[in-house]
């Protein structure tokens, strides 16, 4: 039986001639390309791809200070999910979050001077950007929160205390010094509180508010919350969130306030309608509902 490249070389030679080799008609399958030469399109394509994950999905920071220690270490890099605000989410007490800097916090720290192939990686994403002036804190309060700093502690939401277990050892939850450790803010909408988890070694809100955001950082600017510490491989740990911002932290709302208010005043007008003790009604029978 023939293959296929020569049953299709056999057609109108009309010479009944035999068949001629699938070459003499261009009908040979070309050449695999050599490996170097799909080289550089492999690599484009994977700049690409890797260009679009930190545009969209996944960015890695480098952890420049000691202010979250000891949840992060000087020289970590943490893994940060960007996807989640594309969808409106927006960052919750306890996350850690990376944040563009809101209003110069980063004033005469030193920037380092990365070299061309680390400008290129970081532009891409395939290692931290040096030249982005991007902080990361962890979010206390979120909008409508009154946080609050007494003495050494414990910092409170919303009335409700705070089991810092996070917080660097050695150090109280809030510090006493007339700086902007003693505070108590309400958060506004649109913005976060943020403070460091080694709070006598982190300059966050409570040190910025003088400046035009009076310390709060604006939703706008999270970048995303960190969610895993990628590097070392022997740091290597998710991120999530402690479990004394599992209680219930929420501000009680002015409605809610209001209506836990009227629910005694209409069980006692109810009860008033209704001939009770305190006088009766003859417009309305013993057997009927008020209201």
């Amino acid at each position: 039986m023939e293959d296929a490249a020569t049953s299709a070389s056999d057609s109108g030679d009309g010479d009944g001639g035999g068949t001629r080799e699938s070459g003499e008609q261009g009908g040979q399958p070309k050449k695999q390309r050599s490996f170097w030469k799909e080289l550089p399109l492999l690599i484009g394509i994977a700049l690409i791809l890797a260009l679009l994950i930190k545009t969209f999905l996944v960015q890695a920071f480098s952890i420049p200070s000691d202010s979250m220690q000891n949840t992060l270490q000087q020289g970590d890099r943490v893994l940060v999910d960007k996807l989640t605000p594309w969808f409106g989410s927006e960052p919750e007490r306890g996350e850690v979050v990376v944040f563009h800097d809101p209003a110069n916090w980063l004033a005469g720290e030193p920037t380092a001077t990365p070299n061309p192939l680390q400008r290129v990686l970081g532009w891409i994403g395939l290692m931290p950007s040096s030249n982005e002036k991007d902080l990361i804190k962890r979010v206390i309060g979120v909008a409508g929160d009154t946080v609050e700093c007494k003495g050494t502690g414990p910092l409170k939401v919303n009335g409700h205390a705070l089991n810092d277990t996070f917080v660097y050892a050695g150090n109280t939850p809030c510090s006493v010094d007339d700086q902007g450790g003693q505070f108590k803010v309400k958060v506004p909408k649109g913005k976060i509180w943020v403070m460091g988890d080694h709070r006598q070694n982190s300059l966050d809100s409570r040190y910025h508010q003088q400046d035009k955001n009076h310390g709060f950082v604006p939703v706008d600017n999270v970048i995303g919350r960190a969610i895993v510490i990628a590097w070392p491989p022997t740091r290597w740990n998710t991120l999530p969130i402690p479990d004394a911002f599992d209680q219930n932290l929420s501000a009680a709302a002015p409605g809610a306030l209001g209506l836990a208010g009227a629910v005694p005043l209409v069980l006692w007008r109810r009860h008033r309608l209704a001939g009770g003790p305190t006088g009766g009604n003859p417009r309305v029978s013993s057997d009927g509902t008020a209201g």
